[in-house]
């Protein structure tokens, strides 16, 4: 049984350096490294305190499990959706990353794949299903999937956290 990874929580990033968190890094592929620690993006502090695999500090002290969420709202008012996402996508073994420079949620890998060997398969925006796309938005992730040469996958949340995802490809008629 591996050792809880401690983390914590500076301004919007949230790293470790322990040897746990190393190690995870290499197997499963959760944060990135970055210099000796390792930096997590806000969807993968929950899931793995959600898992019982981290506890994240700030300021010396402990956040409650029950109190993450809530601390992450703040930094993303997003972050119900993209966590519901990102927590389905890693229980069907995908490995999921941050998109920000693609201006996306996340870029996912093809089970079994290594984001050190090859690229992300798909680029992720998400949405509620209460929420409009218009034409122009649809167009804009579209052009940002092709020109990254990834497929655009759509995650739409319902109100009961249900996820649909919406392949999108380009074809040539």
């Amino acid at each position: 049984m591996m050792n809880k990874i401690v983390a914590h929580i500076s301004g919007s990033v949230i790293a470790s350096n322990s040897n746990e968190a190393h190690s995870l890094q290499d197997k499963s592929h959760f944060g990135e490294p970055s210099g000796e620690k390792v930096v997590y993006s806000p969807t993968e502090a929950l899931y793995l305190a959600e898992k019982g695999k981290m506890e994240i500090h700030f300021k010396g002290k402990r956040i409650p499990q029950k109190n993450l969420m809530e601390k992450f709202r703040k930094m993303d008012k997003k972050m119900d959706i993209k966590y519901a996402v990102f927590r389905d996508l890693r229980q069907k073994g995908y490995i999921v990353k941050t998109a920000l420079k693609f201006g996306a949620e996340f870029r996912v890998y093809e089970k079994g794949m290594s984001p050190k060997q090859v690229h992300a398969k798909w680029i992720v925006f998400t949405g509620s299903e209460s929420e409009k796309l218009t034409w122009h938005e649809f167009v804009a992730e579209n052009r940002v999937a092709h020109s990254t040469k990834k497929k655009l996958l759509l995650a739409i949340v319902d109100s009961e956290n249900d996820i649909i995802y919406y392949e999108v490809s380009w074809i040539k008629p």
